[in-house]
């Protein structure tokens, strides 16, 4: 099982699986109790399904969960708890679009299913800002501090970056979407950055600085100058 916490109040149940073999055994059932039990603070759990999965439907349905969409290819679905952390002080249902906050404490806020379009947060602290399951596409990030931050489970088809700092940045288990549209690194140091376990099939390296540059622990320099007396 894979959860996503966000803040005090809310949780996704991003992944749950039960082996074929102890399906229908109160497993799947037991786990979820033990989920709520563990975090008692989180009013909402929110989860998405296969639309193909028929059983999973009805499984979360006896768990309490309510379906509030559904598409050709999935279902989401929500469960809403009364727990300790629910107060009067939730603000919900409210029309506040065009306004503007300056010099506000909203230290330890939250928002759920809230219409941020078109936002702009300028010189402001958002440090350990936890954001998960939201549409932050055609959005734009200048001036940024992104230091020591996590980013799982995403869609960057198309994005850009530029004048970036990535001294110490992993990429881990990424992938070129089905449309397998190739990434670009033009002007960028890359130097004694490794690539490993990789899929590098068609990749193209022009004008390069490749000094020291080794390829399975042999030099690429090597490699070109014993290439270069074979074809003279």
């Amino acid at each position: 099982m894979i959860l996503t916490i966000s803040g005090k109040s809310y949780g996704r149940i991003d992944r749950i699986f039960v082996d074929p073999v102890y399906q229908g055994k109160g497993i799947g059932s037991h786990v979820m109790k033990l989920i709520e039990k563990e975090y008692p603070n989180i009013k909402i759990w929110d989860l998405e399904t296969s639309s193909r999965q028929i059983n999973n439907h009805h499984f979360y349905k006896k768990m309490g969960y309510q379906m509030i969409f559904e598409s050709e290819d999935e279902y989401c679905y929500v469960k809403r708890i009364k727990t300790s952390s629910n107060k009067a002080s939730v603000v919900t249902n409210k029309d506040m679009k065009n306004s503007q906050y300056e010099n506000c404490n909203l230290a330890n806020t939250e928002y759920y299913q809230v219409n941020l379009k078109n936002s702009s947060f300028v010189g402001s602290n958002i440090m350990n800002m936890n954001m998960s399951n939201c549409n932050v596409s055609q959005s734009k990030f200048r001036n940024i501090n992104f230091r020591w931050s996590s980013y799982a489970d995403l869609n960057l088809s198309g994005s850009k970056f530029n004048l970036v700092t990535l001294g110490g940045v992993q990429f881990k288990n990424t992938s070129l979407g089905d449309e397998k549209e190739p990434i670009v690194f033009d002007k960028c140091d890359l130097e004694c950055s490794t690539i490993s376990n990789s899929n590098l099939k068609n990749i193209e390296i022009e004008n390069c600085d490749i000094v020291g540059m080794k390829l399975n622990g042999i030099l690429i320099g090597n490699l070109l100058d014993l290439y270069n007396k074979v074809k003279s």
